[in-house]
């Protein structure tokens, strides 16, 4: 029970470190999401401001974007990252291919395109860092809330239950311990309350017949050696 116990202490503090420390980049996660967002308001802005530059300059160019594009550009690639035994998915933007765009707005308005693709490229980085960070931030809430129930059992449940037992085994054992020494001292009662008659038995016998007996110890087969007791010499006189 005891090592149940100390099993049970170790395991609450190492599952107390492991809350502390996803506590601690959840922290950090809402911080820079907080930013983040703060971030992508102006982006979003400057992308949109960016767009109706274009569209003053150059018109219409959504036709030209659907028939240069055959496949994606920019692209998403998706990441394991270890906390604390936590698996968390992590987001990076990659570009792969050549740019489609090259020649849109080659007859004017060409540096707002540029400019434009620029700021919207900045954009869908920004919010795959955010998805990101949302994807760990729900992640870790549902781990960090597990993680400190158990946190709360072991503490106000298994350690308790283990510390009473062992307290009941503990009593249990002294009231044992108690009862064997009354036990004892009551045999050791009794043994003296009958050699006391024994001895009392003794001396009234050696009262009524003016000597007391003569006991001769046995030997190891049980029987009285007459041999070894020395006699007195008898003389008989004419």
């Amino acid at each position: 029970m005891k090592t149940r116990l100390k099993g049970a202490q170790t395991g609450h503090s190492l599952l107390k470190r492991k809350a502390e420390a996803l506590t601690k980049r959840f922290r950090t996660i809402t911080q820079r999401i907080d930013e983040l967002k703060r971030k992508m308001g102006v982006v979003m802005q400057n992308a949109s401001f960016s767009l109706a530059e274009v569209t003053y300059t150059a018109g219409d160019i959504s036709y030209q974007i659907q028939e240069a594009s055959k496949s994606a550009q920019l692209r998403v690639r998706a990441e394991q990252e270890n906390v604390s035994g936590v698996m968390l998915p992590t987001f990076s933007m990659y570009t792969e291919g050549n740019n489609a765009f090259e020649f849109t707005g080659l007859g004017r308005g060409g540096q707002h395109v540029q400019k434009c693709k620029e700021v919207y490229t900045k954009a869908v980085e920004t919010l795959v860092e955010l998805a990101s960070l949302q994807t760990a931030f729900v992640i870790l809430d549902e781990v960090i809330k597990a993680t400190n129930r158990r946190v709360n059992a072991i503490e106000h449940v298994i350690i308790p239950r283990y510390e009473n037992t062992i307290k009941y085994i503990i009593s249990e054992l002294d009231e044992q311990d108690r009862e064997e020494f009354f036990r004892l001292k009551k045999v050791q009662s009794k043994k003296k309350e009958h050699a006391a008659e024994e001895e009392a038995a003794r001396a009234k016998t050696q009262e009524l017949f003016g000597e007391a007996p003569e006991f001769r110890t046995a030997n190891e087969t049980g029987q009285i050696d007459t041999l070894d007791q020395e006699d007195e010499d008898i003389i008989f006189t004419q």
